[in-house]
């Protein structure tokens, strides 16, 4: 199966990615563990990651697809994978669509967990305070919010058109929202 997985920051994206991937048997692919683990590799693409993200600036769309189109070219990935964070824009869903039509598929399913803003603001400055992150003030999460509901939402436009969509209520305790996304994918 090759999914796809949305929501905005602190909806729990990352946790789920983790759980239905184990249950699919396929690996869930992580923008942000790609670029550190091709950092910590000291592979060419990690370097030029490197010196963006430690110059404050955002990683390019080229160099993104770059480090995707590489992962998904693993063996792991032959049979399937889930995408956290990755497409964010509109010219990285054209950018996956041409990866994926180069190995001759396609997308199954796109899940976006769907999530109250201010529970999941809540959400976030608790993990701030229990993992000590300072720099995640409520101003800043609502930021990403912002700019979540700006650029990546929109995305779901884009795949609920094309029939792929299915939007999972991202609330609640972790196995009941399991419960709700492999019911979703017709695997519950």
């Amino acid at each position: 199966m090759r999914l796809v997985i949305l929501g905005p920051p602190g909806a729990g994206k990352g946790t789920q990615a983790g759980r239905i991937a184990d249950s699919l048997r396929i690996p869930a692919i992580s923008t942000g563990d790609i670029f550190r683990r091709n950092i910590a590799e000291g592979t060419e693409l990690g370097l030029k990651v490197k010196e963006i993200l430690d110059a404050g600036g955002y990683v390019p769309d080229e160099l993104t697809n770059d480090l995707v189109r590489d992962r998904l070219c693993a063996a792991d990935a032959g049979a399937g994978f889930l995408l956290d964070g990755y497409p964010r824009t509109q010219a990285q869903v054209t950018e996956l669509d041409a990866i994926l039509a180069d190995g001759s598929h396609s997308l199954d399913r796109v899940i976006e967990l769907t999530a109250d803003t201010d529970e999941v603001v809540a959400r976030l400055l608790r993990r701030a305070e229990t993992d000590g992150r300072s720099d995640d003030t409520e101003d800043v999460i609502r930021e990403r919010q912002a700019i979540y509901a700006e650029q990546t939402a929109p995305l779901t436009d884009i795949y609920a058109s094309r029939g792929l969509l299915v939007q999972v209520d991202g609330m609640g305790e972790v196995d009941d929202v399991t419960a709700r996304l492999l019911a979703a994918l017709g695997q519950g």
